[in-house]
């Protein structure tokens, strides 16, 4: 299957999916503590910034502060596709819901308020939904 481009599809093929579990960042100056499997990573100059489960890094001992739930946008999006992180952000934004988004190779993934994550869920599916009915 070939990435998507065009930004219509794109949110309207979004098929937002939220997983189960907490996620937070956290930094660490070196390779991840045994134990602890990132689902998304940044080198940084200042260290080695992870996204992981909580429980993973609770088990560490590793600090945190921003409790997060996880949410894939199932369209396999082009790397070089314009509006789709825009088109969320403002979204969420509206909904004042903070975003934070890691590009995968396929899928574009985003990082929200834990609290909120079925509030996000929500406000991206009736995103899609009305992306949708531009087809119709």
């Amino acid at each position: 299957m070939s990435a998507e481009r065009d930004l219509t599809r794109l949110v309207a093929g979004m098929r937002p999916e939220l997983h189960p579990g907490r996620y937070v960042f956290t930094t660490v100056d070196g390779p991840a503590p045994a134990g602890v499997a990132p689902v998304a990573t940044v080198a940084e100059r200042e260290g080695l910034t992870m996204v992981v489960r909580q429980e993973d890094a609770d088990a560490a001992s590793l600090a945190y502060d921003y409790v997060a739930g996880w949410i894939t946008l199932r369209v396999h999006s082009a790397l070089d596709a314009v509006g789709l992180t825009a088109a969320v952000a403002r979204e969420l934004a509206e909904a004042g819901l903070s975003c934070n988004v890691v590009a995968g190779f396929h899928h574009d993934h985003l990082f929200v308020e834990h609290a909120r994550a079925h509030e996000a869920l929500a406000t991206l599916n009736d995103l899609s939904e009305r992306a949708g009915t531009s087809f119709t």
